[in-house]
């Protein structure tokens, strides 16, 4: 079979980070229409137009008056390839909201090996369990692609999380969007092949970056691919040669740059 017909096979398991649920886009709509007080205005006109406009898709979805409140305190930070955000069981402190990085989220097993439940980019935020009733996470969350976040301490979302509940229905809604990626990936990785999680690992990461790169070119070296797809870097070698002969990929120097995207879907 053709890969890029068993790939498809794969794409029907994925939720892109552009198909986010149709509720959250309304939102998104209604948080850019909504009659705001003066007060508001010359808030969002100084302030909250730039979340809107250049940064994080979810934080340009909340309510005015949270933005107004939240923004005196979010810190826009650089974040490495590579960086950990936090560990396994780690305390959580900071909630990140991705710019234009995409963070990946590992399941890191007692063998050491690891593998990838959910990717995050500029669609949403990086930290749920703190505004779920949880302070610590079972899962390690490393930076894949670098880029920037706005940096949140966590109390201060759970306050307005717990005040407003148009901004507690819209992060739900995202939660529920990431519950059924990670879902997604756990079928993915059970009934298709290391060549089709390979290009589904591509995808996700080419959704991640709205406004898509030009060049399509990701930052992803062969012991990063392994580590998100929980095999051994020969296996991710062997696949990612195959779409190398296909014309799909490029790969020199820790860079994947896709060539052709239907083929890979």
């Amino acid at each position: 079979m053709p890969l890029s017909a068993q790939a498809s096979g794969c794409i029907d398991f994925v939720l892109a980070p552009n198909e986010i649920p149709d509720e959250l886009r309304r939102l998104v709509r209604e948080s850019k229409n909504r009659t705001r007080t003066p007060r508001l205005k010359k808030v969002k006109a100084a302030t909250i137009e730039p979340l809107a406009s250049h940064g994080n898709h979810l934080l340009a979805a909340l309510p005015v008056d949270a933005q107004a409140r939240l923004l005196p305190h979010l810190q826009l930070t650089s974040l490495p390839f590579g960086k950990v955000l936090y560990e396994s069981g780690d305390t959580l402190r900071y909630v990140y909201f991705p710019v234009d990085s995409i963070v990946s989220l590992l399941y890191e097993m007692d063998n050491g090996e690891s593998s990838e439940f959910a990717v995050v980019g500029n669609e949403g935020l990086i930290g749920v369990s703190l505004f779920m009733g949880g302070e610590s996470t079972p899962s390690r969350a490393v930076v894949q692609s670098s880029g920037r976040a706005y940096r949140l301490l966590g109390h201060r979302l759970k306050t307005e999380f717990n005040r407003h509940s148009k901004m507690m229905l819209l992060l739900l809604r995202y939660t529920q969007a990431l519950i059924t990626q990670m879902t997604q990936s756990a079928a993915c990785n059970l009934h298709h092949s290391l060549d089709q999680r390979l290009c589904r690992c591509l995808l996700l990461r080419l959704d991640c970056l709205r406004p898509p790169p030009r060049d399509n070119k990701l930052t992803m070296t062969q012991a990063m691919l392994a580590s998100v797809l929980g095999v051994r870097r020969e296996s991710v070698t062997a696949a990612a040669r195959k779409l190398l002969t296909l014309g799909v990929i490029e790969y020199v120097r820790g860079e994947v740059v896709v060539l052709d995207r239907p083929k890979l879907e």
